[in-house]
């Protein structure tokens, strides 16, 4: 693996998932091997596979899965998956299922050895609970991967952003960046709350998408975060 990053959020339904998915398709895009990961993931359906086999899956792993070219087994990138909608920790413990750190590790870097680039999505925010005094921060931790967080567009969001970025901060591990994710048409202020955030990280975003973006956009903006984080030259950031 030559680069890899985590992403979390600043709480659930910020857009991480169509982040991941950016970047993994713009990576595509420019014949980088992409590896998606969600460690774990609650809300999620049963397929049949078919012999009287039966998989849960997230539709969030499978947006990962498909924006990665569909190269690996649903199994392989989502090890924990549980059915009910629900805090991963309460999910997990309805199931009976005690989610391991080291098999989670262990998956990510059996991964590694197959891309060119790792990108994981975490679960809800960086403090969400998936086990008895495990949080997704743990899972970070453990895999020691840079950080992208993204701050989903709407009110409430200066606070969460300047929470979770000094949790970060202090957890020790690198941040790669922060990512815009508007997930209100109607934010009030708009510009004025982009202005506060761009204060609070010191920095650009690393990538932006509005709120209903078109694939094109969401590609070039996808790419621009690669050639920004080091991942692809300027030669390789045309995705036309």
């Amino acid at each position: 693996m030559k680069a890899g990053l985590f992403i979390t959020g600043t709480d659930t339904g910020v857009g991480k998932t169509r982040v991941a998915a950016a970047l993994l398709r713009a990576g595509v895009q420019a014949g980088l091997a992409m590896a998606p990961m969600k460690p774990v993931a609650s809300g999620a359906e049963f397929f049949d596979l078919g012999d009287g086999r039966r998989e849960l899956r997230n539709d969030d792993a499978l947006a990962l899965l498909k924006a990665a070219g569909g190269r690996f087994e649903y199994s392989t990138i989502n090890p924990y998956c549980f059915e009910p909608a629900i805090s991963p920790h309460i999910a997990a413990m309805d199931a009976r299922v005690t989610v391991d750190p080291a098999r989670l590790q262990s998956a990510a870097l059996d991964l590694a050895t197959k891309c060119d680039c790792l990108v994981v999505e975490g679960a809800g925010g960086w403090f969400a609970p998936i086990g008895p005094a495990l949080t997704i921060a743990d899972v970070a931790g453990s895999l020691k991967l840079p950080v992208l967080l993204v701050v989903g567009l709407r009110l409430g969001c200066l606070n969460h952003a300047m929470l979770s970025l000094q949790a970060i901060e202090r957890s020790g591990l690198e941040l790669a960046g922060w990512a815009v994710s508007e997930i209100d048409p109607k934010m009030p202020r708009r510009a004025e709350n982009l202005a506060t955030l761009h204060e609070t990280f010191g920095d650009e975003p690393l990538l932006h998408l509005g709120f209903n973006p078109t694939s094109t956009a969401e590609l070039e903006a996808g790419a621009d975060a690669l050639r920004r984080l080091g991942w692809l030259s300027e030669r390789q950031t045309d995705p036309r």
